[in-house]
């Protein structure tokens, strides 16, 4: 009877070992899966971000901001820098015709005399 009762036993628990259960997971051992989705994004697929998204971001960087207003000033500054040369030179032309035309005036009188 012991023998009996000891191979049912034996049975019995090969019988629930060999069972599918689900695995219990404790807190110590819990799988941690990533909170992103992983999955590659073809550049045509609906995911995808265009072109035009990426350039829209970019421009509205405080770094790029910063670097147009930079550049808007450089270009008044250099405009205002040509301008103030073209006034010096139109200055120098005019004192360079009245000196000719001076010139012109007192060479004519001693010619005429």
């Amino acid at each position: 009877m012991k023998k009996v009762l000891a191979s049912g036993c034996i049975i019995y628990i090969s019988i629930i070992a060999c069972s599918k259960q689900e695995p219990v997971i404790t807190n110590d051992t819990q799988m941690i899966q990533p909170q992103y989705d992983t999955t590659a994004i073809d550049s045509f697929s609906a995911g995808a971000t265009t072109v035009d998204i990426v350039r829209q971001i970019r421009m509205s960087s405080k770094k790029y901001q910063d670097s147009l207003k930079e550049a808007i000033q450089l270009e008044k500054e250099e405009e205002r820098i040509t301008q103030e040369l073209e006034k010096e030179n139109k200055k120098k032309l005019e004192e360079e015709k009245k000196l000719k035309a001076k010139e012109i005036a007192t060479t004519g009188t001693t010619a005429s005399e």
